[in-house]
Formats: structure tokens, sequence, C-alpha cells
């Protein structure tokens, strides 16, 4: 009971109380002006935060594009429904990163040139062996994971995941800076893989994959000073205002020119009626089938079977013509 305070002690601890009260109420008098507060935070020399919140923000929307089209390029390949997202995005060092991946694994070095540096681009055993085994032709009924490294012709199976991934890269990174990713190196063994210093700031993107019944991570990590020369385009601003760019009028003029180039179906009817099967069967040449559609209303054009226009018919050079007077009505008869 060495922790019970005595009597002497609680009155001392009342007192204190009552003398910090009276205190407060006389700093915040009218009479005297109130103290500023200086807000302290901790801070961990050992693990230094140089990517600011907003960069780590852009970073996520960045890569939750990537898992999308990553998502549907893997579900295409695979002829299955395979779920991406964007699970964890963090700072950490580059020993911490190496110590959290198991081993062995599917771990790939990645370059993205113009940028110096190498990343990181590691798939967890618990989803590569079932894409494998559904590349084989398995079912992943009762499939077992083994602990081991992946064999050759494993690594030439992963290399058609990994190329699908590194062209999505590419294709969305080029929205803050044209790099070129590729694949430089593969191992199994995450820690005999050494692109930094062990206390080097790293960016962890932590993305879960599913297909049907299993489920897996894959690590993407960016050291800092990979990706320090264009950190100044990470900004929350510059990153809103490029997407607010990304439907220039040249891309509109673009899409538009390709579109006049688009061929549809246009039709123009005289009129229409019912008739029976057996009138039908006995129609001759010259015979007359009377509509009751007047000679003098508008016929009615469409293009792809949707009421378009509405004109007169002519004579054309010796052809059949439509001289268009108004638009039609989406539901006007023909």
């Amino acid at each position: 009971m060495a922790d019970v305070l005595d009597q002497a002690e609680v009155d001392a601890l009342l007192s204190a109380v009552d003398t910090g009260i009276g205190q407060t109420m006389e700093s915040e008098s009218p009479g005297r002006p109130r103290a500023k507060q200086q807000e302290v935070r901790t801070y961990d020399f050992k693990r230094p935060e140089r990517v600011s919140k907003d960069q780590m923000r852009s970073l996520e929307a960045i890569h939750e594009g990537f898992a999308r089209n990553f998502g549907a390029s893997l579900s295409a390949f695979l002829r299955t429904i395979v779920e991406v997202r964007v699970a964890t995005i963090e700072q950490l060092t580059y020993s911490e990163f190496i110590h959290s991946l198991p081993n062995p694994t599917c771990f790939n070095l990645l370059s993205a040139a113009p940028l110096e540096g190498q990343m990181c681009l590691e798939i967890s055993p618990l989803i590569i062996y079932p894409i494998i085994d559904r590349l084989l032709g398995g079912s992943n009924a009762e499939l077992f994971i083994p602990q081991r490294p992946l064999t050759a012709i494993e690594w030439r199976l992963v290399k058609r995941i990994t190329d699908r991934a590194v062209a999505c890269l590419t294709e969305v990174w080029s929205s803050l800076v044209r790099v070129t990713f590729e694949l430089t190196e593969t191992e199994s063994n995450p820690h005999l893989v050494q692109i930094v210093a062990p206390n080097e700031v790293v960016v962890v993107i932590g993305l879960e994959l599913k297909m049907g019944t299993r489920a897996g991570t894959m690590t993407l990590c960016i050291p800092f000073n990979v990706i320090e020369p264009v950190m100044g385009k990470l900004a929350t601003q510059s990153w809103l205002a490029y997407q607010r760019k990304a439907a220039s009028s040249q891309q509109r003029q673009l899409i538009t020119n390709h579109l006049k180039a688009a061929e549809v179906e246009v039709r123009v009817f005289l009129g229409e009626t019912t008739i029976t099967i057996d009138e039908l069967l006995q129609l001759q040449p010259g015979d007359i089938i009377t509509t009751k559609k007047p000679a003098d209303a508008d016929l009615i054009l469409q293009v792809e079977d949707r009421n378009k226009f509405a004109g007169k018919l002519y004579r054309h050079k010796d052809n059949r013509a439509l001289r268009i007077t108004r638009l039609a009505e989406t539901d006007e008869t023909l």
C-alpha cells in the first residue's frame, strides 16, 4: 500500500489546486493580457518526417489512380475480378521497411529514369502464388502457400504481372513528371538488397490485392532522395491545378476531331403501317401499300435508331434527297 496518500499529502495537493485556480483566474482578468500558449510537438530524430502531409496526400491520390488502372489490367489479364486499393501510406526508415517484409518474398527493384536511384516493389507470397496458380490453370482451391523462393519459371510468370504494374506506374506518374519505370532486378531475400542507407527516410505505400477468396499485399517503397527533385510538384495546390488542366481545350479539340471521323447509320422513314403475313407473301411489283401518314407530312430521319431531324423529300441530281427543315421530337411517330 505504498501508493496510498496520507492526510498531509492530500491537504498539500488540495492547496496546490486552489493556488493554481486562483492564478488562472487572475491571469484571465480583463486588466492583464492573456499569455500566448505555445504548441509543443514531439519529434523523433531517428524518424524525421521529410515529406509533408500535403505531399503525402498527393502521393496517395496518384497511387489510388495506379490501383484502379492496375486492378483493371490485372483483371483483364487473369480473366477474373482483381480488386486493388491503397491500404496505407507512411514514412519509415529503410531498415524498418525491410524488417517488416517476409522472407522469402517477391522483391523487385525498379528504376525511374530520369530520376536517380531505385524503388522497391514487393508482392506478398499470399497473393503471388494464387496468381501463379491461376496462370497455370489452377482453381486456387485449398492452395498451399510454400515458404520457399520463387523458381525460375515462377519468376518468368511473375514478370508478366510486374510488367503491367510498371506500365501503370509510368502512366500515372506522367501526370507529375515524365519518367519511365523499368524492372532492373529481382530478389527473394529483401535483406540482401541495400538501395539506400538503413536510416534513410522512405515513403511506403501499401496496397491490398483481392482475387476471389485470396488476398495479399503489394508494397511500393520510394526513397526520399529519389523523389526529392520533384517534391515541389507534390504540393496539393499544384496537384489540384494539374487536375483542373487535365480537360484542356487542346484535349477537347483532339477528342472532337476523333469523333468527327466516326461513322454513324442514318435512315429516313417514309412511313409505317401494319399488314398480315398473307398480305406480305402476296405482294407483287407495282402494288401500293397504304400508310396513315399524309403525303405532305415531314419525314423522320434517324441517327443510330434515334429520331434526330425531320424534313421533306426532294430530288437532287437524279437522286432522292431529304431537305432537313427542323429537329425531330424524340417520341415523334414515323
